[in-house]
């Protein structure tokens, strides 16, 4: 399943698809639309107006290993700066605008509009005047992403590590993963631990959560699914998405936590509305089978159809299930087809999709093949 489109966030360091690995079974996905990468379930009771199966679908695409957080997903970041704005370079730095309120930091104002010299210059002068631990962080921050000055992990780590001895929570998350991640020096996922513990203890969601996959992962520490979940009902109720996916895992599966469907689905739908592409494919799922939530046909193409557009091709597939065989919808055989090319191009096959499609007519053919070619934009 491709990566939602998330760039440098950093809850997302560890990857959701660590839970998936933990908890995959590596059965079928049917054409009851079983979530990817999960456990195969009773089949559930199809649609009065589906048409029966006529096989079993291929299985879902393993889940990948769990792995150390990418490099440049150790800083924080603000909010993004808009796409338009330059920093002046290093030649002369434009001031950073006079702030109304006198306690906006001038030089988050000024990285947040991408004025990231300004920034460094801002945050230098501050950290030398008053010793200021955001300051620091920002310092790391923008050392650690090559933003307005060359990029070095050693400065970087050097910088968080100053704001988190002052007790700020945005730098030890940042220098936990730098530690797990074994960047700005050697790796030391036990530090990194005890950094996302403290940074977690002082609210950092995204903390709670890497620190719950620590936990499922079962290397720093030995597995503890209780504990994990824990953690991931903290950063859940902060409002971190993935760590709503992976809780709703839990309570789908009866993993840490007693097994309940609703709760899952609830939490598979708050993650889903935050653009969480596994929460909208397993979130559709739920509501294609009326598992834990009533059954919203409608709705669950309508969030395929999305996930679908944002390249996941689980959801393509799906999607060329129902659309092929008009389960709940109208039949749109050009269309159904289209994203079962698409999907199989991703490594998404299906037999018996490809078995109908060689039975189609030449001018379905042709049109479903010319759809899937300017989807790519080859056409």
């Amino acid at each position: 399943m491709s990566t939602p489109s998330y760039a440098k966030v950093f809850a997302r360091c560890l990857a959701s698809a660590i839970v998936a690995a933990a908890l995959a079974t590596g059965a079928s996905a049917q054409i009851s639309l079983t979530p990817p990468g999960m456990k195969q379930p009773p089949p559930p009771e199809k649609p009065k107006s589906a048409p029966k199966a006529k096989a079993p679908a291929p299985k879902a695409k393993a889940a990948p290993k769990p792995q150390a957080p990418k490099a440049d997903e150790a800083a924080p970041k603000p909010s993004s700066p808009p796409a338009q704005k330059k920093d002046a370079s290093s030649k002369a730095a434009t001031p950073a605008p006079a702030a109304d309120n006198p306690n906006v930091d001038a030089a988050y104002g000024a990285y947040q509009m991408g004025l990231y010299r300004t920034a460094f210059n801002l945050a230098m002068k501050r950290v030398q005047e008053t010793s200021d631990p955001k300051s620091m962080t920002l310092l790391g921050e923008l050392y650690s992403n090559a933003l307005g000055i060359k990029r070095d992990d050693t400065k970087a780590a050097e910088w968080y590590k100053q704001a988190a001895d002052r007790g700020d929570r945005e730098a030890m998350f940042a220098l936990a993963m730098m530690k797990i991640a074994g960047r700005g020096g050697p790796a030391n996922r036990e530090e990194g631990a005890r950094l996302l513990a403290a940074s977690a203890k002082l609210g950092k969601a995204a903390a709670a959560y890497n620190l719950g996959l620590l936990y499922l992962e079962g290397q720093t520490f030995p597995q503890d699914l209780k504990r994990a979940a824990e953690l991931f009902r903290q950063a859940a109720d902060a409002g971190n998405p993935e760590a709503q996916y992976a809780l709703a895992t839990f309570y789908k599966e009866g993993r840490g936590v007693e097994k309940d469907l609703t709760e899952a689905a609830r939490l598979m739908r708050a993650a889903a509305m935050v653009d969480n592409i596994d929460a909208e494919v397993e979130y559709a799922i739920a509501l294609f089978n009326g598992t834990g939530t009533p059954k919203d046909i409608p709705t669950a193409v309508a969030l395929l159809n999305r996930a679908s557009r944002q390249n996941s091709p689980i959801a393509q597939n799906r999607l060329a299930r129902i659309l092929v065989d008009g389960i709940g919808v109208p039949v749109d055989k050009v269309n159904g087809f289209r994203w079962h090319l698409v999907a199989k191009t991703a490594g998404n096959g299906d037999p018996d999709l490809d078995a109908q499609f060689a039975q189609q007519p030449p001018e379905i053919q042709k049109k479903a093949e010319e759809a899937a070619k300017k989807w790519f934009g080859t056409k």
